[in-house]
This record gives C-alpha cells, structure tokens and sequence, in this order.
C-alpha cells in the first residue's frame, strides 16, 4: 500500500471518528466550565459573606445549582445535535424544545431559590438585630412571588412548545367551573388562607383558641390549604383555613395586660377590720410595680357570704407573659394574706356554728 492509500484510510477514518471526538470534547469543556464556575462562585459566596448587604450572597448561593444544570442541558443537547447529524435519528428532533425548555427552568429554579433564600436571610438577620418584622406577611409574599413565577414558566413553557397561551386560557375559563365545583373544598381553603392574611387574626407564634371549637394552641405555620397550631400537650393540629371564615378565634397573643380577679374571705368575727384591710390593700396595689395603675382596680368588701364576709380584687398587671404573670399574682395574694393577718384577723373557711338554749340540759342537747 502506497502513501496516497495511507492517507486515504486515515482521512476515511477521521470523518468516520470525528463526531465521536467532537461530542468528547463538548463533555470535556462543560466539565471544565462546570468546575470552574464552582470554585468561583464558592469563593465569591465566601467574600460575600463578610459583606453587610445580604442581596449579593443571596443572589450568588441562589445561582449555583442552577447554573450548574444549565452549563450540562446547554452542553449535552450540543452533543446531541453532533450525534443527530451522523446518525439522523428521529428520536433527536427534541433537542431543540427540550434545550428551550431546559432553559426556561433553570431559570425559575434559580428565581425561586433566590425568594427563598430571601426570605429566609431577611427573617434571620431581624431576629439577630433584634427589629420588630412581620413573618406572616414575609411569608404570605414570598409565596404568592413563587406562584406568580411558577404560572408564568407554565405559561412560557407551553408557548415555546407551540400550544397557545390564548387558548389554553380559554379553555381554563371553561373548566374552570367544572374543576370549581370538583374542587370547592380546596378552593375555600384558598381563599380561607387569603383571608387570614389579609385581615391579620393571628400570626406565626400566636397563642389563639376559639369558644366555638376546641381550637387552642400556638400557630406554627399558616399554609394555603391548612393551618398548624401546636397544642399545649405538644401535638400538631391542622386546621382547613376555610373553618377560620365561620368561627370566632381569640388571640391572647395581643391582649395589653392580664387581669388579676380574686374573692377573699374574712372571719365574721373580723368584720370591724374589714374597712382597713380593704383600704391597705388598695394602697398595696397602688404602689405595686407590676400592677398598672392606669387601668381599673378595684378593692371592695361586696358579700356577706355564708361563712365569711367576702372582698374582691380587680386589677391588671403590666405584663402579658404567662409565667411571669402568675408569680406577679403570687406576689400579691402572698401581700394579701401579710395584710390580714396583720391587723389580727383571719381569712375564713367554711364553718358551722350551733347555739344551744340556755334552759336546755345536756341530755336534751
């Protein structure tokens, strides 16, 4: 075999080999570009970090996965289209609408990491500083910027793939009373939801409880479908936010102070005690550094009870916080009972007295 026969077969074989190089290369290099945009994107995360401004770390963490889908669909559907091209195969006619598609979700992925990375530097850097913020609406947002971004990708996606957005939506009008119907249950959740964002009943971390079910707890996460609230006993319970549009909900979370409402009783025999008893413990209250003087206290002798003459307390403390509270009302029913006992009487308990006719003998007792 001569020299021109060499170069016959090896340019023969080359054409016949070099898809297959081609599409080794095209690996090779998104590989490369894959771990290059790694290390960079790691190390500027790293730096960003230091910085005050959260938006830049967020908007870098939020781009690495993605980025890294996109450079391998980008990559894979180029080779595709070297392996089309010398086998002609039908099957690879995708390409095309898949790379398009590939594309259009790499990117809602990316938007949507980035609102919840948001979400979730936001409510993490007020916690740590301390400044007051509202995770309910935090939330509510987020979400409904995740749901506006998702339906547009739909709406996109089936565009690119030639279906028209116009008629898809004509047809979502006419089903759209069918699926309302099936669906009522889901939807009045929905709106539910809507609703307790709107108007604000309660927050994440509210202690709430309803008088018409048996509804007590504090709200851990308020969904689009349900609500958790997480009972005193530490059980979960799910509530359909459709059954917070038809009861009443009390929110102690936000009530201005709790209330001190107590009946004491005193020995009848003490009854000459009981117009300066009542008056030191008014003044006690007065000058009490957990009792809000500004709002209605009242110490009054009310009752002639059947074994005690009965005065009442009606007061509110400054503060709301529940354990605190009651080593508030502690403090006070202790001071209560030092100033009885100070002026020489005695709190009551039930008694019974017989009195006997002076004429009557023992026996007839």
């Amino acid at each position: 075999m001569d020299l021109e026969q060499y170069v016959a077969v090896a340019i023969g074989f080359f054409k016949t080999e070099s898809w297959t190089i081609q599409v080794f290369v095209i690996v090779f290099v998104s590989l490369l570009f894959d771990w290059v945009q790694k290390r960079l994107l790691r190390k500027l995360h790293k730096n960003l970090e230091k910085t005050k401004n959260y938006w830049d770390d967020t908007l870098i963490e939020a781009a690495q996965r993605p980025i890294t889908a996109l450079i391998w669909i980008l990559g894979l559907s180029f080779a595709a289209e070297i392996v089309q091209a010398q086998s002609e195969a039908v099957v690879f006619e995708a390409i095309e609408p898949i790379r398009e598609v590939g594309v259009i979700v790499c990117l809602v992925w990316f938007l949507v990491r980035f609102i919840r990375i948001a979400e979730h530097n936001i409510v993490r850097r007020k916690m740590q500083a301390g400044e007051p913020f509202d995770r309910t609406t935090a939330d509510a947002i987020a979400k409904l910027l995740r749901i506006s971004v998702i339906i547009t990708a739909a709406l996109v996606i089936l565009q690119t793939l030639g279906y028209s957005i116009s008629g898809v939506l004509a047809f979502g009008g006419i089903g759209g009373i069918a699926v309302g119907y099936a669906a009522k249950d889901l939807l009045a959740n929905f709106f539910g939801g809507f609703t307790i964002y709107m108007d604000r009943p309660f927050d994440v971390g509210d202690w709430v409880r309803s008088p018409d079910r048996q509804i007590e707890g504090t709200v851990e996460k308020i969904g689009w479908r349900v609500t958790c609230i997480r009972t005193f006993d530490k059980r979960p319970l799910y509530v359909p936010n459709s059954v917070f549009t038809t009861i009443s909900v009390e929110n102690p979370s936000r009530m201005t102070n709790r209330r001190i409402y107590e009946t004491i009783g005193i020995r009848y025999d003490d009854v000459g005690k009981m117009a300066v008893v009542v008056e030191d413990v008014k003044n006690m209250l007065k000058e009490h550094e957990e009792i809000d003087a500004g709002q209605t206290l009242i110490v009054n002798f009310n009752e002639f009870a059947p074994s005690s003459l009965d005065f009442f307390v009606y007061t509110f403390t400054k503060t709301t916080n529940w354990i605190k509270f009651h080593e508030i009302k502690q403090d006070v029913m202790l001071k209560i009972i030092n100033i009885v006992e100070s002026h020489g009487a005695e709190c009551a308990f039930p008694t019974s007295t017989i009195h006997l006719a002076a004429d009557s003998s023992p026996e007839q007792a």
